[in-house]
């Protein structure tokens, strides 16, 4: 086989699987690491895949990759709805409750159900505390719903409200729940997104609650974008479509975090 086919060939592997590794190449081509490594280096230069420790990933995988809201909103909409109906489950029934929705596509489908709470008692009261414009209006035409919207700068690519005057603000609440979304979920790496300054909000809102429940598609699990803004540690609750990978179904475990499937 020549080098341009073999080439041709490991560049739509990358782009089916993700991610290869050199040792896999080599068994499956029958070349050596070295020739392996050399196609990489060929493939990268061509911006067909991005090298990584022990192998390549899709370009689109890459720390700084962050597609729209608009794109993240046609993606995976099974597994994020099922996800929702899964968080929508642990909403607090009290005489009065409060949470956070953390700006995301995932946390917008439970905003969609939300949009049609209504108390499951009389005089039940549930606020919403969110930093997403998205799910602000979602939720703004039910009455049932107590509504407040963080101030900020709003970051364009996500609809999110971020900056110093947005974390000063959460600083100053302590809801019962914060749902929040990653663009990555890493054994070691934690919960991560690619921005700083949105990175910097999500870490406020974990630190403000007294429950973290992270919401997580299977896609996003045993990735690991630019920013940490959370261990595993700090989250109470995964919910996400598919059981993790034995290496993160393990981290999570040491970090007593419960795992619902949904």
């Amino acid at each position: 086989m020549f080098a341009e086919e073999r080439q041709l060939l490991i560049a739509a592997l990358v782009t089916e699987r993700g991610r290869v590794t050199v040792s896999d190449l080599a068994t499956r081509f029958n070349i050596t690491s070295e020739t392996v490594r050399r196609d990489l280096d060929a493939l990268e230069k061509a911006r067909q895949l991005r090298r990584v420790h022990g192998g390549a990933v899709a370009v689109d995988r890459m720390s700084l990759s962050e597609p729209s809201l608009q794109e993240r909103q046609t993606q995976q909409l099974d597994e994020k709805s099922r996800i929702a109906k899964a968080a929508l489950a642990m909403i607090p029934t009290s005489r009065t409750g409060s949470i956070i929705l953390d700006a995301g596509t995932t946390t917008e489908h439970l905003a969609d159900l939300l949009a049609q709470w209504s108390p499951p008692a009389p005089g039940d009261q549930l606020l919403v505390i969110t930093n997403a414009l998205p799910i602000a209006w979602k939720l703004s035409n039910n009455p049932a719903i107590h509504l407040h919207v963080l101030g900020g700068r709003v970051r364009g690519l996500t609809s999110a409200i971020v900056g110093s005057g947005t974390i000063e603000q959460l600083g100053a609440l302590r809801p019962d729940i914060a749902f929040i979304g990653a663009n990555g979920v890493n054994a070691t790496f934690g919960l991560s997104t690619p921005d700083s300054v949105e990175a910097a909000v999500k870490a406020a809102i974990v630190r403000s609650a007294r429950r973290v429940v992270a919401l997580a598609d299977s896609s996003k699990l045993d990735e690991e974008t630019l920013v940490c803004f959370a261990e595993l540690a700090d989250i109470d609750t995964l919910i996400t479509d598919a059981p993790p990978s034995a290496e993160l179904a393990a981290a999570l475990a040491a970090a007593d975090v419960e795992v619902v499937i949904a």
